[in-house]
């Protein structure tokens, strides 16, 4: 192998593995899995990973992000959680997240997203309903569901780099 194909190898892998970890924090990691196997397979002419893998993981992907959605609709309406709710939710694991940063490095900012998730949820829903106990049970569920989605994802996103990767040094 050439140094450029090293590089260039590297680079995916890496990628790949970036996808993988995006799904902590939330971010479609499926799809950034799904689009570097396509520019692996542009870039080497589709003689490792052909269309028929390609579209595999494109069901896959779809599957993954589905599932996390629906997931969240359901423990939502499960929940009763408001949509005002909902912002509080993301807007607070955004800041959680940023703020618990600095303090324990990659593991702050997930515990920092689950706490400031759950601060959001349960903040909004307190001033709906005015009772300590049913607001701390809407958020605890919000983080379970937050969690539940991310293990779904997560699995569907190792299997898809499992399968590129066999398909890539098979």
């Amino acid at each position: 192998m050439a140094p450029l194909e090293i590089a260039g190898m590297a680079i995916f892998i890496l990628v790949m593995f970036s996808g993988v970890f995006s799904i902590v924090f939330g971010m479609p990691g499926t799809i950034i899995i799904l689009i570097d196997a396509i520019l692996y397979a542009m870039f080497s002419g589709f003689e490792k990973i052909g269309i028929k893998v390609i579209l595999i993981l494109l069901v896959i992907s779809l599957v993954a992000e589905t599932l996390d959605f629906a997931l969240g609709m359901a423990g939502s309406v499960r929940l009763g959680i408001s949509r005002k709710a909902i912002w509080a939710s993301v807007i607070g694991a955004f800041v959680g997240a940023i703020i618990m940063t600095p303090a324990l490095m990659g593991l702050g900012t997930i515990a920092g997203s689950f706490l400031g998730g759950f601060a959001g949820v349960a903040m909004i829903e307190l001033i709906r309903q005015s009772q300590l106990k049913p607001a701390l049970r809407t958020g605890y569920g919000t983080i379970l569901v937050m969690f539940a989605g991310m293990l779904v994802k997560g699995f569907f996103a190792l299997v898809m780099t499992i399968i590129t990767l066999t398909n890539i040094y098979s």
